[in-house]
């Protein structure tokens, strides 16, 4: 009944955007003798879950909800990460960054936040990414995907973005091991433009992302 309640608080804090109840509600959890794995795999990563069905059904959910979501996720795994009895197992691994041209890093910011929660290794490059970097940077890391966000239309059919990833990785013969995510306004506006640019998938916002990339670094690995 104590953890159900746990959820329930930390689920209603996360709604509310209210980081500091969210922290609050975790600590004292921890307090009460609930271990930090269970935080994070029984309370962050299923409201995690929770917020994405919410945000699908209600698509009028405001930016500070997303944002909030992935920062209190992200903020909780990494207070309760070194509290861990032994090391989580990673996730997987991806590259993320804005694609060539596009400065804007809130989308990307938000996906990390959530990425985090589910032990999935980030390699941030940051904005005006190249397509060779995002190949490299990939391979560099052993990265299951790459991961990119373009809120501007030019950006998003960019030969210098995802398209030219797609070629990069066709060319290196890993299309196999290496997939595509996108995201941002462009992508939402056209349904079909993901395909249309060489992604493998799309996800509306960064909360959703998440779990996309998730199952995507689990096709890989099968």
């Amino acid at each position: 009944m104590m953890f159900e309640k746990i959820k329930k608080d930390y689920l209603e804090a996360v709604f509310d955007t209210d980081g500091e109840k969210a922290m609050r509600v975790i600590r004292d959890a921890v307090a009460g003798g609930v271990q930090p794995e269970d935080i994070v795999f029984n309370v962050v990563v299923p409201t995690l879950d929770l917020m994405v069905k919410a945000f699908a059904e209600n698509m009028d959910a405001n930016l500070a909800q997303h944002y909030m979501t992935a920062q209190i996720a992200s903020d909780v795994t990494e207070e309760m990460i070194p509290k861990f009895k032994k090391n989580p197992a990673s996730g997987g691994t991806i590259v993320i960054g804005t694609a060539y041209g596009d400065f804007h890093s809130l989308g990307k910011m938000i996906v990390s936040g959530c990425l985090k929660a589910r032990m999935i290794k980030i390699v941030d490059l940051g904005v005006n990414v190249a397509a060779e970097r995002f190949v490299g940077e990939a391979l560099a890391a052993g990265a299951h995907v790459i991961a990119i966000s373009a809120m501007m239309v030019h950006t998003a059919h960019g030969e210098k973005g995802c398209q030219g990833v797609r070629k990069l990785l066709k060319e290196k013969n890993l299309e196999n091991k290496i997939k595509i995510i996108v995201g941002g306004a462009p992508f939402r506006f056209d349904r079909e433009l993901y395909k249309t640019v060489g992604a493998d998938a799309n996800a509306d916002d960064g909360v959703t992302a998440g779990k996309i990339i998730e199952n995507l670094i689990r096709e890989v690995l099968e």
